[in-house]
């Protein structure tokens, strides 16, 4: 019997979870394929490697952009054979869960259920984000109880405010990681007339990167190429450099954030007040991150436990469920309305 499958199909990378025995997969979303051929080449930790280091002939894309698919081919064949990896081959065909953003539309939706179907699945169903992370961060999410989730991914910062299973306000942006990123990069570049790559940029994030202040102030040597000489250099870079590098994504996140709570209701309100804000995802292990939210909204903040593996933990636990999902049901995060 084929073994049911929940994805966490991730702007920056794919996490695999099969009923029985947990997270087995963690990849990133990047395929590499020979250009004048249309051949996969590789997949994942092995494509990733090759990213801004490809002769002309290979290319390395990341089909995925901002939480979405923006190459329906490449991220069915990238499926294919992340579903292949976990499950081998087999008469049968699993059920798969895969989680998306909030905000997604429908014809998003279509896109990564016919691309799951595609890639071997026998029915798809989709989870979102922030409930998926909720109920991975350890949540009873069918209380008449009030909970926010704040899950920082690669490509979306997704907003929830869930109570009885489903999401009551949500806010979903195409400002996380990746743009947290590209901030370091222009930052770089305005700054110290340097060119740095976005991998280079995601080793400064993880190393000096903050959000808020610092106790003690911590430097990075960082080598790029020299915008006026064309020679490779090296510059010093600080925490508090990063704060001001990160301040305007940042700063449209904690937006989001205000504005969700701004159109709860005053009695989720409340509940959030006692049970606090649980931040998810792995931009959320930003240094600060906790603090900054704490200090902004006044409500407790804390970064769960296993932040980077929550949504994909969360839709591993959905698939208990999916037994009693009535046929037809799609998306299980609006069951609710749908039953």
């Amino acid at each position: 019997m084929a073994k049911d499958i929940g994805i966490d199909l991730g702007t920056a990378s794919v996490l695999v979870f099969v009923r029985g025995k947990g997270i087995v997969l963690n990849e990133p979303s990047v395929v590499a394929l020979d250009k004048n051929t249309g051949k996969l080449l590789k997949v994942g930790v092995e494509a990733q490697a090759m990213l801004g280091r490809t002769p002309g002939n290979i290319i390395a894309i990341r089909p995925l952009r901002e939480g979405v698919i923006s190459d329906y081919d490449m991220t069915e064949r990238m499926l294919r054979e992340f579903i292949h990896k976990v499950a081998g081959v087999s008469i049968f065909k699993p059920r798969v869960i895969i989680c998306v953003p909030s905000g997604i539309t429908e014809v998003e939706e279509r896109a990564v259920i016919d691309a799951g179907i595609s890639a071997g699945a026998r029915k798809v169903y989709l989870i979102e984000e922030p409930v998926a992370a909720a109920i991975g961060a350890g949540i009873d999410i069918a209380k008449p109880d009030g909970h926010m989730v704040v899950d920082i991914g690669g490509g979306t910062a997704d907003i929830a405010v869930i109570s009885l299973g489903g999401v009551v306000e949500s806010a979903s942006i195409k400002i996380a990681g990746d743009q947290l990123n590209e901030a370091v990069v222009k930052y770089m570049r305005r700054k110290h007339n340097l060119l740095v790559g976005e991998r280079t940029a995601e080793e400064m994030k993880k190393q000096i990167g903050c959000v808020f202040p610092k106790d003690e102030e911590e430097t990075m040597d960082v080598k790029g190429r020299c915008l006026l000489t064309g020679l490779p250099k090296v510059v010093a870079v600080s925490s508090t450099e990063m704060m001001d590098a990160f301040e305007e994504p940042v700063e449209r996140i904690m937006e989001a954030i205000h504005s969700v709570l701004e159109r709860t209701p005053p009695e989720l309100v409340a509940d959030i007040s006692t049970n606090g804000i649980v931040m998810t995802g792995g931009g959320s292990l930003v240094s600060g991150f906790d603090k900054l939210v704490a200090a902004r909204t006044g409500i407790h903040t804390i970064i769960a436990e296993d932040a980077i593996s929550c949504v994909a933990l969360g839709t591993g636990k959905s698939l208990e469920t999916l037994n009693s999902m009535q046929d037809g049901t799609m998306n299980l995060s609006r069951r609710k309305q749908m039953s």
